[in-house]
């Protein structure tokens, strides 16, 4: 089976994440996407997460059923900070049979070099890259391992969804109703 791996933070996870992971199921050749709830990226700061399990959470409402959709905590049982490399070494342990792909935005493509092993990534690894503010992909098209899609272009982030609710703004329409509800019940943000 050909998995995708989706990164992240999803603090919280919102309707661009769920439409690019659409996306990567239905115009690639992976089979699913594994939306992996990072505990602590080491290029961002640690103080601005939700809990790990509220997040987590966050993530297994927004992506209820499907089954072309899976969340993993594996990172939360890994070393801190979590770094791809190691995560993807522990998944193919776990998983044998399984074909592991990444799943990134151009921005973070554009950073790989600060990456942990980033050469390892760029050479055993397939990268489905999706477009972001700011990212340039011309001079990567042509990589081997590297797949530039035509994914639609989502200029929403978390730190935007976070903000507007710290005003006091209606951000509903940015996240999964199940999302919203939560966060909203239980004032995640404020």
């Amino acid at each position: 089976m050909k998995i995708g791996l989706f990164f992240g933070s999803f603090n919280p996870i919102h309707i661009g994440h769920l439409a690019i992971a659409n996306y990567m199921v239905e115009f690639t050749d992976l089979d699913q996407v594994w939306f992996v709830v990072s505990p602590h990226n080491p290029l961002k700061k640690k103080s601005t997460l939700l809990d790990d399990y509220s997040r987590l959470e966050l993530v297994e409402s927004a992506i209820l059923d499907d089954d072309r959709f899976r969340v993993s905590n594996i990172e939360f049982s890994l070393p801190q900070p979590s770094y791809t490399v190691d995560t993807l070494v522990h998944l193919k342990e776990t998983y044998p049979n399984h074909d592991f792909s990444l799943i990134m935005g151009g921005d973070n493509l554009k950073g790989i070099q600060k990456w942990k092993n980033s050469d390892i990534l760029l050479k055993d690894y397939n990268l489905y890259v999706y477009p972001r503010p700011g990212s340039n992909l011309e001079s990567w098209k042509d990589t081997k391992n590297i797949n530039i899609t035509q994914s639609p272009f989502f200029d929403i982030s978390a730190t935007f969804i976070r903000k507007g609710i710290k005003d006091g703004k209606n951000m509903s329409h940015f996240l999964p109703p199940q999302v919203w509800k939560k966060i909203d019940q239980l004032g995640y943000y404020q």
